[in-house]
């Protein structure tokens, strides 16, 4: 099936609920689901984001700022994953964690203002991967209408370059939790740590990278087209001088480049990718 296609069918699923809570990162997918639920569903389609310490200020400033483009209600609610020991401990399910505590908040804010399901936007690419937050949407009965029509990345990419989204070519993101390793304790000072690091790199003009967590080491994982930027205009030393103001030690590059989900390397679940 064509883009348009797929499109056409996720407007028919979306029909179909009647009426949806829609898991709101500001991100590529859930933009792209917002944007086919207001057109399903209209004022029948509500936007929920969940602020907590795993989400940038920066990615809520963009979700609030996305939401009103698209003129759609949205409410913030906060969520509190850290609270959780079994997550805290970052176990390699942590992201079941996760989506249970959003799952758990969202559906009050569903059954009060009137909704009938939750859905959130999980593509046909995350079949393929380490995905343990689907378990959760699975128990919980919580939708996932691109994976319904059939959409993966790329062509939500696409079909939101189409509609004139400006999430099409936004940067792969996922929670700050996803820059340590597995068994690597989460708490909130390390959480605000990277988050200050990525901000660094981010004010230096680079789009899509990762900092990942090793106690004393910072690992720069940076698409391979961005990396020659490195070396130019003194971006590495401030960047090193940033780093270690941070409580860095060393700083390393990954050779490798940004590879999404790179923690899943140690579960034999993934193999190594220098495409970025």
């Amino acid at each position: 099936m064509t883009g348009d296609v797929k499109y056409a069918r996720l407007l028919e699923v979306l029909r179909g609920l009647e009426s949806a809570v829609v898991a709101f990162s500001g991100g590529v997918d859930s933009t792209f689901l917002a944007r086919a639920a207001r057109e399903a569903l209209g004022e029948r389609a509500l936007l929920v984001t969940a602020d907590s310490e795993t989400y940038p200020a920066s990615e809520l400033a963009a979700a609030r700022e996305l939401a009103e483009s698209l003129g759609m209600r949205h409410v913030v609610v906060a969520t509190r994953e850290l609270d959780n020991p079994d997550y805290a401990r970052n176990p390699s399910n942590r992201c079941f964690f996760c989506k249970e505590e959003l799952f758990t908040t969202l559906g009050p804010i569903a059954e009060r203002e009137g909704f009938r399901h939750l859905i959130y936007g999980a593509n046909t690419d995350d079949l393929g991967d380490h995905r343990p937050g689907m378990d959760s949407a699975r128990q919980r009965g919580v939708r996932a209408p691109l994976i319904e029509a059939g959409l993966g990345k790329a062509e939500i990419r696409e079909l939101s370059r189409t509609l004139g989204l400006p999430t099409w070519d936004k940067p792969s993101f996922a929670c700050l939790s996803s820059r340590f390793q597995y068994g690597d304790r989460i708490t909130a000072e390390k959480l605000r740590q990277v988050d200050a690091a990525e901000e660094f790199v981010r004010s230096l003009g680079f789009r899509q990278f990762r900092v990942r967590h090793h106690d004393r080491l910072a690992r720069l994982e940076i698409s391979l087209e961005e990396m020659e930027r490195l070396w130019q205009g003194g971006r590495r030393e401030a960047i090193v001088a940033r780093f270690r103001e941070l409580g860095y030690l060393y700083v390393a590059v990954d050779l490798a480049g940004f590879q999404s989900g790179s923690a899943n390397l140690l579960l034999g679940l993934k193999r190594p990718s220098a495409r970025g």
